[in-house]
């Protein structure tokens, strides 16, 4: 068996994770019941998958120029999909649209009742906690 056989061999395998984790994505997208367990089911699979494809092109491809490339790609996903994941629960919980019965620990509650609120420049409070009042 070839250098090239094994590492055919290998891309596919990668292929076919890749492809597997980011349905499993897609289907942890449809079958969840609230926000947060969405966003926690799309962005772990999501990145796991998105590594196997990126590797296996890495192996195809063999290039330092596309390996670089492929690099910065991984970091970039790794970085920003957990921040909007995040930034989008945080939104949603404020939304209201977080099943209450899916938190086994709330702690933000106590951080958003500790914050100062906010006021804009005519002195008017701003946000979700000027409808509240």
């Amino acid at each position: 068996m070839t250098l090239d056989t094994v590492l055919d061999i290998l891309t596919g395998i990668f292929l076919l994770l890749g492809g597997f984790l980011s349905a499993a994505a897609g289907v942890g997208l449809l079958r969840f019941p609230d926000a947060i367990a969405r966003l926690h089911a799309t962005t772990k699979p999501q990145i796991l998958g998105l590594a196997f494809i990126l590797l296996a092109i890495a192996l195809q491809e063999r290039q330092l120029s596309t390996i670089l490339l492929l690099i910065f790609l991984l970091i970039f996903q790794m970085i920003t999909a957990p921040v909007s994941a995040h930034m989008i629960a945080r939104a949603g919980y404020r939304g209201g649209i977080i099943a209450p019965n899916s938190l086994l620990v709330d702690e933000l509650e106590q951080a958003i009742d500790a914050a100062p609120e906010l006021e804009d420049a005519d002195g008017e409070t701003d946000g979700a906690d000027a409808a509240a009042t």
